[in-house]
């Protein structure tokens, strides 16, 4: 492998790897917020906080030149913002019905989607998802998975009943749609530029939403503080992360970068354990060692040479 290659793919890990590290967290503050703010006015204000977060660099970006935004390009960026308002709104309406820790497992039941909708959407995925160390770490971590929710105790958030099983599946679909279908504008406008735009346009998608169904007003309503926690959770979890896996989809690829989240999980249970009392038995901590060794087998994957992926961010 080339020098140039060695970085890129070092930078995709990197990026990928701080992405887990914030998107352990995404589940926990969301269930910490529903107590608060109801799932349409906290999804419209985390992505309006996330998108004035990154805008100064969006604004950067285009005056340094490069792909402009134009209709082609915008249609590109609304396309995958349509699965992800699907996908914002179901996975805080799922945390109703589960605690953070289990939905989290939940949510890496996207791999399987993901894995399948790269296969159909772009072909040079397929060399990835063929080699046996991807399936079989995708398989084990799968089963890790499901062992975490099978071993689950009975908690404070009682029984999960089938209507939040549909929309714990629901959200996890959307958001291996929206993986999928984001690659293309990112590879065209960069990750910063793209996330700029699509979180505008899933902003203006979700501020009917709230209008209609939700509470414009919560902000006015609730505490500094939950207020502050807020706006913690959008620009982490939503600006800098978003940017980093776009970085991660350019270099290391969909299917990759979607796996690598199944170590996500671990960190989302421990720290639900110490915030909300959610309590691992010895099943799923086998299962999370599980989880976590598929992840390590689908990390040993390498993709194949992409001339788009060696281009700078």
């Amino acid at each position: 492998m080339m020098k140039q290659d060695r970085e890129t793919f070092s930078g995709g890990y990197f990026a990928v790897f701080a992405t887990v590290v914030i998107w352990s967290t995404p589940s926990l503050f969301q269930f910490y917020l529903i107590r608060y703010y109801e799932p349409w006015s906290q999804n419209f204000y985390r992505y309006l906080v996330g998108f004035l977060a990154v805008l100064p660099f969006v604004l950067l970006r285009f005056r340094q030149g490069g792909p402009r935004l134009n209709a082609q390009v915008f249609l590109a960026c609304l396309i995958p913002s349509l699965p992800n308002v699907v996908h914002q709104i179901s996975q805080t309406v799922a945390l109703y019905h589960m605690g953070p820790g289990v939905y989290a497992i939940f949510g890496r039941s996207s791999v399987i989607f993901t894995a399948l909708l790269a296969l159909v959407f772009f072909p040079e995925e397929r060399g990835i998802i063929r080699q046996w160390q991807f399936q079989l770490g995708t398989g084990l971590g799968l089963i890790g998975a499901v062992g975490v929710v099978c071993f689950q105790k009975g908690w404070q958030a009682g029984s999960v009943p089938l209507r939040g099983f549909a929309i714990a599946f629901t959200a996890s679909f959307c958001w291996a749609l929206y993986s999928v279908l984001v690659k293309r504008p990112s590879a065209r406008l960069g990750p910063i530029r793209s996330f700029g735009v699509i979180s505008f346009i899933t902003s203006m998608l979700l501020l009917p939403l709230t209008l209609a169904f939700g509470r414009i007003e919560t902000p006015l309503r609730v505490d500094a503080g939950v207020n502050i926690i807020l706006i913690v959770s959008a620009v982490t979890c939503i600006s800098l992360a978003h940017v980093l896996y776009y970085v991660a989809i350019r270099k290391v690829g969909v299917a990759l970068s979607q796996t690598l989240q199944l170590i996500c999980p671990a960190g989302a249970l421990g720290l639900s354990a110490l915030f909300f009392g959610e309590r691992l038995t010895q099943g799923q901590l086998c299962s999370a060692g599980l989880l976590l060794f598929g992840a390590y087998l689908a990390m040993r994957v390498k993709p194949p040479a992409d001339p788009a992926a060696l281009e700078e961010v």
